[in-house]
Order: structure tokens, then C-alpha cells, then sequence
């Protein structure tokens, strides 16, 4: 009985994630949250003894932003994205940590937002948004903007399930990284998006 009851606590926000991505299939951009080992593949180039100010776009159920507060300094902030009101709930019923600021809001009002917030810029910008669902337009002024408050050398870094997306990142931002895993479902690609020059040791060049 209670491995059935323990199973049953896993499978039900895999149930209410799907039921979210079937009312919002343009906003909710996968069947599943993302895995553990996409988000650490995700947060493997920040360096979080540097990283003050961290930005999260589409925090769906939390994952990645679970992983970012385990390794986060105490006195970094994480302003936090999500437009879903079922998400965006359960996030404030869950993550109860001082350096979380929720924001329900599209994130094309990113610039906005951070203004009110009194940031003027951002070391590193984590985005799950579904650019494949979002017109080009759209894709393009987030993206314009996320590469406006970062930092230099700052990161903009986007998961994709697919390759579509590499030319709108191109064309905003001055290096383009990618890498994959298969240990997703579906399997992601990740981009990593650097303002000015970076050390491309950790990456695979988009040629």
C-alpha cells in the first residue's frame, strides 16, 4: 500500500502537467517537466559564486528552479517567470525560499518587469519558453531583450526539442553553443548563448 501511495505522489503532477499542456498546448510546450538531467545539463556552465541576479523564463513545475536554488549563494535572487495560473499557484504554495520573486506575467515584459524590480542587469537568463509555438516576432523581441539586460559575458540559456530556434539566437547573440541529451522526453537540445566573447571549452560551436 504504500509503495502504490508513494507512486501515486510521483505520477499525479505528471497528470496535471499533461492536462496543463493539452488547455495550453502554445504556452505549455512539452507532455512532461523537464528531467533532472536536463536541468543540470542546463545549469552546468553558470558560475553561481558570481551569479547575483539569475532570471528564469517559464518555470512550468519547478524543476530547474529547484536545481538553481540548491546551489545558489544566499544573497543571489532568482526572478522567476511563469504565465500559467495552475504552474504559476503551485509555485507559490511550494517554493517558499527569500530570494524567489514569482512574476506572473508574459515574459516579453521582461525589460518592464526588471525595472520595477530596480535590475538593471542580469548574469544569466534560464528559458524554457517554446520559441517553436511563439510567432517569429515574438521569438525574436524576448530574445532581443533577454540579450539587452544581460550582463557581459553574460548567458542566455534556452532548451529547444528541436533546431528551429538556432537562427533567431544566432542572430541576436554574438556565440552560440549547443549540446543534447537524450535523457529527456522528449530529448532537448541546449542552447547556450553568450553576450560578447566566451571561452567555448565546455561547448560544441554552432558552426
Amino acid at each position: 500500500m504504500k509503495a502504490i501511495f508513494q507512486t501515486s505522489i510521483k505520477i499525479f503532477p505528471l497528470i496535471i502537467f499533461f492536462t496543463q499542456f493539452w488547455k495550453e498546448r502554445k504556452m505549455v510546450g512539452a507532455i512532461c517537466p523537464s528531467s533532472s538531467f536536463l536541468a543540470r545539463k542546463m545549469l552546468r556552465s553558470i558560475d553561481f559564486k558570481r551569479a547575483k541576479v539569475i532570471v528564469e523564463l517559464g518555470a512550468g513545475t519547478g524543476v530547474i528552479t529547484k536545481h538553481l536554488l540548491t546551489q545558489m549563494n544566499n544573497d543571489a535572487i532568482i526572478i522567476v517567470f511563469e504565465v500559467n495560473p495552475h504552474f504559476f499557484k503551485d509555485l507559490e504554495n511550494e517554493i517558499k525560499d527569500h530570494r524567489v520573486i514569482l512574476i506572473k506575467d508574459d515574459a516579453e515584459f521582461i525589460i518592464r518587469h526588471m525595472r520595477e524590480a530596480g535590475v538593471t542587469y542580469v548574469d544569466y537568463i534560464i528559458s524554457s519558453l517554446p520559441l517553436s509555438n511563439f510567432t517569429d516576432n515574438l521569438s525574436k523581441s524576448i530574445i532581443q531583450s533577454s540579450y539587452n539586460l544581460l550582463r557581459d559575458k553574460g548567458e542566455y540559456i534556452q532548451f529547444q526539442y528541436s533546431l528551429n530556434s538556432k537562427s533567431i539566437l544566432k542572430s541576436v547573440f554574438d556565440r552560440v553553443y549547443l549540446s543534447f541529451t537524450f535523457f529527456n522526453v522528449p530529448p532537448a537540445y541546449v542552447y547556450t548563448c553568450v553576450k560578447e566573447n566566451y571561452d567555448p571549452i565546455y561547448y560544441n560551436l554552432i558552426r
